[in-house]
């Protein structure tokens, strides 16, 4: 199955003064596999070693001989370093000095192609006792498979279908309704490239599903991994509760009824960590950077994939294509679920991901814009409808508020543009304009946000509206 990292990490071999690369990223969200495929299309040979089976290879990396390592690698892989060789260290966070040793391998052997993974990793790095290669190593985070690479390897004539749609050239109604069910399936399947498989070769969901159970049950394994007696228990509870806490402004009681907020709070960065929780953080979103205005305190939650939360949540395909629209969304949280995790992969890989939304609680005008994304100087606010309408009252108030001139709306419809000229109250309770053009969108086309982004930005540069 392709992904569309393989581009950077072409970009990554051929760069001048490569740095050794480290793939950062949930378990099972394919990094492995991403390294033997990328070495295959290369040309390159592969000496690859996991770490998680060696961990007494820690003290090896600890005296940071580069030759003593390299010798003992071989060893294990039996076969020996080339020209044409990549090497591979998988599950590096098991021998945490291999991390350390990394700038050694940089300043030392600056010819040889290193790639190292890990899925636990943020704790070796919170734990480290050593010197981290700063500016020495480089960073990519790895997501599942977006709706996009599900296409490519279950239905190419759709995904052809997809990248040709723009607002200019709405896509014939029956290219139409096919993606719609094709993005329902990955509803169910998600883009944990084990189940995307199993489901592009036998389209069984039920054979899904137990792949999917058994990824889940891995994750709850790895809880002992980084949490012990009562955290432990705690813990799993907390992984229990989440989905009925998923897209909902969060507070620890509900995650932990009986645990103080600080526990549940700990437990909870614990998870977020190991990449299986996606946080979505409020901002007051004044200005760019979003981060700037944002509330550590005030955020919703999200699932690592939207399939895996659909089999926590017991979602089967008869749930899926026999909901009404309106009811699916509203009897679970899977259409939001799907444009975050989305949104998460449009962000930089090279840096952990951060989204934010904008929440506004007061007595006279309790509103919520789902997210706020921003490229540049341009800020745009995202909603997520459930069927083909539904109230923009909170996006109307976003809009005349921070003045802004376009916004996105996600929903079941083909793509449209409409210009909106409405009136809001501001905090002081006098009317204000609220005049905006809404690019609205069909849920599978959400990987065309980033297009969108920069086709605004050039035909209409900033945000606010008396630039136009």
């Amino acid at each position: 199955m392709k992904r569309k990292v393989v581009p950077i990490l072409n970009t990554w071999l051929g760069a001048k003064g490569r740095k050794p690369l480290i793939l950062r990223g949930a378990r099972q969200v394919g990094k492995s596999t991403l390294v033997r495929l990328f070495a295959a299309d290369q040309g390159l040979d592969l000496l690859e070693v996991n770490l998680e089976r060696h961990r007494d290879m820690d003290r090896v990396f600890a005296s940071l001989d580069i030759n003593l390592i390299l010798s003992n690698l071989e060893a294990i892989a039996g076969k020996r370093v080339g020209p044409q060789t990549l090497l591979f260290l998988d599950e590096i966070q098991a021998t945490p000095h291999a991390i350390e040793s990394l700038r050694y391998f940089y300043e030392e052997r600056p010819a040889l192609p290193i790639i190292a993974a890990g899925s636990l990793l943020e704790f070796a790095l919170n734990q480290a006792a050593f010197s981290m290669p700063v500016g020495r190593i480089q960073y990519l985070f790895l997501q599942p498979m977006s709706f996009s690479e599900f296409l490519e390897a279950v239905d190419p004539a759709s995904m052809e279908w997809l990248e040709s749609m723009s607002l200019d050239t709405p896509l014939p109604q029956e290219a139409h309704k096919r993606l719609l069910n094709r993005q329902r399936q990955f509803l169910l399947t998600g883009g944990m490239p084990e189940a995307v498989k199993c489901f592009a070769e036998t389209q069984d969901l039920a054979a899904v599903a137990s792949i999917q159970n058994g990824i889940l049950n891995t994750y709850v394994d790895d809880f002992s991994k980084y949490a012990r007696g009562v955290d432990l228990a705690d813990m799993q509870r907390l992984f229990r509760n989440l989905p009925l806490s998923l897209g909902k402004k969060t507070k620890y009681v509900h995650l932990l009824p009986e645990a103080t907020s600080a526990h549940a709070r700990r437990l909870l960065e614990l998870l977020i960590k190991a990449q299986l929780v996606l946080p979505v953080y409020a901002s007051d979103c004044a200005g760019i950077p979003l981060r700037a205005g944002m509330s550590l305190r005030t955020f919703k939650l999200f699932f690592l994939d939207v399939g895996l939360l659909s089999r926590l949540l017991g979602q089967d395909w008869l749930d899926v294509q026999g909901l009404e629209e309106r009811t699916l969304v509203n009897e679970g949280p899977l259409a939001e679920q799907f444009i975050a995790q989305h949104l998460y992969l449009d962000t930089t890989l090279a840096t952990p991901p951060e989204l934010f939304y904008w929440l506004n609680e007061s007595k006279n005008a309790n509103a919520e814009v789902d997210f706020v994304v921003s490229q540049g100087i341009l800020m745009l606010p995202v909603e997520v409808k459930a069927g083909k309408s539904g109230s923009l009252k909170s996006l109307h108030l976003f809009c005349g508020r921070r003045r802004l001139s376009h916004a996105v709306r996600f929903d079941l419809s083909p793509p449209s543009l409409q210009e909106i000229d409405t009136k809001v109250t501001n905090k002081k309770g006098s009317d204000l304009g609220s005049r905006y053009f809404l690019h609205s969108l069909p849920l599978y086309a959400v990987g065309k946000m980033p297009s969108l982004l920069e086709k605004i930005r050039l035909q209409r540069p900033g945000s606010n509206l008396n630039n136009h």
